[in-house]
């Protein structure tokens, strides 16, 4: 060791950290953080001096170990818990006693040191580096959870201090990792520990010194992580103290102790870590003596929240109830019940289910009886039912016997939407079987009501896609039955003149003629009635001429009204024929309806560059804008008598389906004028090419 170089390198940190004290002395917060930080600043001077001073003294090393404990004393108060009372302050208290339980066996191996045999004080020496190698490890440990858990707002005051000591305990964890393995450099870096000492003086000097800013609060996720890293390092601890002592080999009575403890420790970590049931028993533990709550009602409302959220997933939402409240009390399975369409409670969803469905619950015993008495949310403890120590009300529940019966269900989770329930989520029991108590009924109370939110939700929509499906259904039987309403008066006109004419050989083959076209027509009827009909599929589309359809719709009303034609009736749409057809017909029907009978209805043809245009024009009643806009194309609303008004609303549906528009102008007393727009088909021929045929 270069004694010139360790006594001018802890010189330089001293000096370091003695001005540093005289800055922050300066208006310095009399809070217990900023009183112990003076403390941590005042013995770290002190124990950088003693080191290079007398270097391994018992006096240097007694001042080592207090800069450590004033270190850790502040982390302690910065955390929170020394303002905090009852469970949670014994749970944080204990990680930070653990870490210095750790420096007080190091202050107490110093100590002895002095005092112990030549043959024993080797090991003794060994243990007092591994304790200072653990001790520092957890230091950084709770450096780390203190920071990582604090608020955001307070983070930026605590970010240079909490900088300054990872510096140098990191530096001592490395240091005396080296002197435990007996590696040759040890003594090298131990010279230069005062020059880090002095490079982490600068992050003090500048801490802030205002107390609101260090106002600081560790989450139960962190007390979790230091409690399990803490007690790796405290194993680890009392196994190198075994360890050393059974090197030592001098006192008979010790090494049998050391043997049996080591072997007694090495047994619990054995049947610890593979068991389920010690390690839920080890959590309910910790849960109930180190903490206010049983739960991190945070940390579990959003896990609730993302479980039933999570509708990307492959996963039904009747599983996934099942497993968000089997996440809460760690149940490895359960089922959810839900009346079906019939009333009848079943089976709505399994998870992790491996038996066979009770068979008092596949014959519907008993369920009926009780669920008017879930309607208060009450969770079923179902132990409590089975073995008979509930509360009167809770045993006066008509709980069936098959429920009590089936070993493995432990607990019932009613689902309360508003005033009915929905739901029942049944669990079986986890590995530790425990009582439930007023935490667990108060979450699985509340998260039973946003769980049957979902589920009636869901059910909700179930419902509207039904009624849907059933209102396109009835929507295409309200076209047809407008369009036989059409066909009959068709047949009638047809039979009526059949008194007349029968002796015409003309007007039997019109006749004939009609009657095929009619019953053509109902067959596409029927065909639309089904469930992949026009009604709610797009329909194929192809070139259509449109003169043979237009002297179809005209042949109609030939012999009781006049209908003209005008334009280029060559011309081709693309479009469905029949719905054009059909289109037509409405819209030529209902203007025949609205003109007088020496008012002839104008059909009239003409093409744009890419689109066809048919007009119907009467110079009937006509109508107000008021109407057009809110009644026109709104089904069944009609103004004639015994019309179902569904015309308007199907011929513009129809034509919206063949990817056009049809648009009115109507004027009350002036008549109307609906225009029908289709997409020019493209093997149109042009007027030109027609005329140069």
């Amino acid at each position: 060791m270069d004694s010139l170089l360790s006594f001018w390198s802890h010189s330089l940190g001293a000096v370091a950290f003695a001005a540093v004290l005289l800055w922050q002395l300066r208006g310095w917060a009399t809070g217990p953080a900023q009183k112990l930080l003076l403390g941590g600043l005042l013995t770290t001077a002190a124990s950088s001096w003693l080191t290079g001073v007398v270097p391994g003294s018992l006096l240097a090393a007694h001042a080592e170990t207090a800069r450590n404990l004033l270190w850790v004393a502040m982390l302690f108060v910065l955390s929170g818990a020394s303002g905090e009372s009852g469970l949670r302050r014994r749970g944080v208290g204990l990680v930070y006693a653990a870490v210095a339980l750790v420096i007080g066996l190091q202050f107490v191996a110093d100590s002895l040191l002095p005092f112990a045999s030549p043959a024993g004080a080797p090991a003794l020496a060994a243990s007092a580096t591994l304790l200072r190698v653990i001790g520092a490890a957890g230091a950084l440990v709770l450096v780390h959870n203190l920071y990582g858990q604090a608020a955001a707002t307070s983070r930026g005051a605590i970010r240079l201090p909490m900088l300054g000591l990872a510096f140098l305990w990191s530096y001592d964890l490395n240091l005396y990792t080296m002197l435990a393995l007996h590696v040759p450099l040890a003594e090298g870096v131990a010279d230069y520990r005062g020059i880090v000492v002095a490079l982490a003086a600068p992050a003090f000097a500048l801490t802030r010194s205002d107390s609101e800013a260090w106002s600081l609060k560790l989450s139960r996720a962190a007390t979790f992580q230091s409690l399990s890293l803490l007690a790796i390092c405290s194993y680890f601890a009392v196994m190198a103290v075994l360890a050393a002592a059974l090197r030592a080999g001098q006192w008979d009575w010790l090494s049998g102790l050391a043997v049996l403890v080591l072997a007694g420790m090495t047994v619990a970590l054995a049947v610890l870590l593979p068991s389920r049931r010690a390690r839920s028993w080890t959590k309910v533990k910790i849960a109930k003596h180190f903490f206010e709550h049983r739960y991190d009602y945070r940390a579990e409302w959003l896990r609730f929240a993302a479980t039933l959220g999570a509708s990307g997933s492959a996963e039904p939402l009747g599983e996934r109830i099942v497993r968000a409240f089997a996440d809460i009390l760690e149940s490895p399975a359960g089922l959810l019940l839900a009346p079906d369409d019939q009333g009848k409670v079943t089976a709505a969803g399994l998870w992790r289910w491996q038996d066979r469905l009770p068979a008092g619950l596949v014959a519907g015993d008993g369920l009926d009886a009780l669920w008017p008495h879930l309607a208060d949310g009450r969770v079923l403890e179902i132990d409590a039912h089975r073995y008979r120590w509930g509360s009167a009300a809770d045993l006066a529940l008509p709980v069936p016997g098959w429920l009590r019966d089936e070993p493995s269900l432990w607990a019932g989770i009613p689902l309360v939407h508003g005033e009915t329930v929905v739901g029942l989520v049944l669990l079986t029991a986890p590995d530790l079987r425990r009582p439930l108590d007023w935490e667990d009924y108060d979450l699985l109370k509340t998260a039973g009501r946003q769980a049957a939110s979902s589920l009636a939700e869901a059910i909700g929509q179930q419902r509207l896609s039904e009624a849907q499906r059933f209102d396109e259904f009835n929507r295409r039987f309200a076209f047809i039955l407008h369009d036989i309403k059409n066909l009959v008066s068709q047949l009638k006109l047809l039979t009526r003149n059949a008194e007349r004419h029968a002796d015409n050989p003309d007007f039997r083959a019109d006749m004939i003629a009609t009657l095929k076209g009619s019953v053509g027509k109902m067959n596409d009827l029927l065909a639309r009635l089904a469930p992949s009909g026009a009604g709610g599929v797009r329909p194929a589309l192809g070139p259509v001429a449109l003169r043979p359809i237009l002297a179809g719709v005209l042949a109609a009303h030939r012999g009781h009204h006049e209908v003209r034609l005008l334009g280029d009736g060559g011309i081709e749409a693309l479009a469905d024929s029949a719905g054009l057809e059909q289109a037509l017909g409405h819209l030529v029907g209902n203007a025949v309806d609205a003109s007088p009978a020496d008012t002839p209805v104008t059909v009239r043809v003409s093409r744009g560059p890419a689109e066809v245009r048919i007009e119907i024009l009467d110079e009937g009643v006509g109508m107000d804008a008021e109407f057009v806009r809110l009644r026109l194309f709104a089904p069944f609303a009609s103004t004639k008598q015994g019309g179902f008004g569904i015309g308007a609303y199907e011929a513009r549906s129809l034509i919206l389906a063949m990817g056009g528009a049809l648009t009115v102008d109507s004027r009350p007393g002036q008549g109307t004028r609906f225009t029908i727009t289709l997409p020019l088909a493209a093997s149109s021929p042009s007027a030109l090419e027609r005329l140069s045929a």
